[in-house]
């Protein structure tokens, strides 16, 4: 079977440095491996998306010497397969619409959460009667029905993992209350249509992927995707790289005059492929890089680091 990933970029804003260092060791092990390259614009979440954006992230890539096989384009220029699979969902009773806001769902919690984005849901519109809901819901968003069980999976780099999805978030959105699906389908849908086998990603998601095989599972999708997990970026704080950390988009140093093989140099160092910032080619990179020599500890972006990049 021909092994396959994706980049996958989010055009909801600039790629930035830690991006940057994701994108570029998948692309490693991608060309190490022979995989297929996937290009896909992940432009669902309309309200945050930068139109600008989508040709940046683009720009960005190939500036970093980065290629890829296919192009899969825009996710909202045909909805049609995320609407087969919500239709599926709805006749094996597995989903319900949902008019909860996000202050209701804040308020229903028993116990403070470790994580605000990661509210659990307590199934307040869950029905009695699934037969009994229609496909027309006007200003609801759907939720998949889970089992309070975990779901393990290993990971590739992060190696054995196991998640109650039931415990950790409930019953999850898949369909926004704009009627557009949300990320958790989105992205189950389109990798397993587009034949992605491997997904690298930061390790920040690593919970999300329990809940995308859950998908997989209830949609009867198959083979399983490999997950390979990677630890992030982190400014000086121990914080996710953000603009807090001042500007870390690669098209800050673009503009600034720093060579995309500054920014390759860098992410090298970060990756154990070099002990000392040196300028990189992104071909050398793949050559040199070895995923079993990666550390499994964050990275931290510091002030000499953004001084070496300026430094022209």
């Amino acid at each position: 079977m021909q092994r396959t990933t994706r980049l996958a970029p989010s055009p909801t804003g600039a790629l930035h440095l830690g991006n940057a260092r994701t994108f570029l060791i998948n692309w490693a092990l991608a060309r190490q491996n022979n995989w297929q390259i996937v290009l896909r614009i992940e432009d669902l979440d309309s309200p945050r998306v930068k139109p600008w954006a989508k040709q940046q992230a683009v720009d960005d890539l190939q500036w970093l010497q980065m290629d890829w096989d296919t192009n899969a384009g825009l996710q909202l220029d045909d909805l049609t397969p995320y609407k087969q699979a919500m239709s599926m969902l709805r006749e094996k009773h597995l989903i319900y619409p949902c008019r909860c806001t996000r202050k209701e769902v804040v308020e229903a919690q028993s116990a403070p959460h470790i994580d605000d984005h990661e509210l659990c849901y307590p199934g307040t519109c869950r029905p009695v009667d699934f037969s009994t809901i229609c496909e027309d819901q006007p200003d609801a968003a759907w939720r998949v029905v889970t089992q309070d069980q975990p779901i393990s999976y290993t990971d590739a780099f992060a190696g054995e993992q196991s998640h109650n999805v039931s415990q950790q978030v409930g019953n999850f959105v898949i369909a926004t209350k704009a009627g557009l699906p949300a990320y958790q389908l989105a992205v189950v849908v389109d990798d397993a249509r587009q034949g992605v086998t491997d997904i690298v990603r930061g390790d920040d998601l690593l919970r999300s992927a329990s809940r995308q095989l859950w998908l997989y599972q209830c949609l009867e999708l198959t083979p399983l995707p490999t997950y390979w997990h990677l630890p992030l970026v982190l400014g000086p704080d121990g914080r996710r790289l953000a603009k807090r950390h001042g500007d870390t988009r690669l098209s800050y140093y673009r503009e600034m005059g720093t060579s995309a093989e500054k920014i390759i140099g860098l992410i090298a160092t970060w990756s154990g492929v070099h002990s000392t910032r040196v300028p990189m080619s992104a071909m050398e990179f793949k050559e040199r890089f070895d995923i079993t020599k990666l550390s499994h500890d964050p990275v931290t972006f510091t002030d000499e680091d953004d001084q070496w990049l300026t430094n022209n």
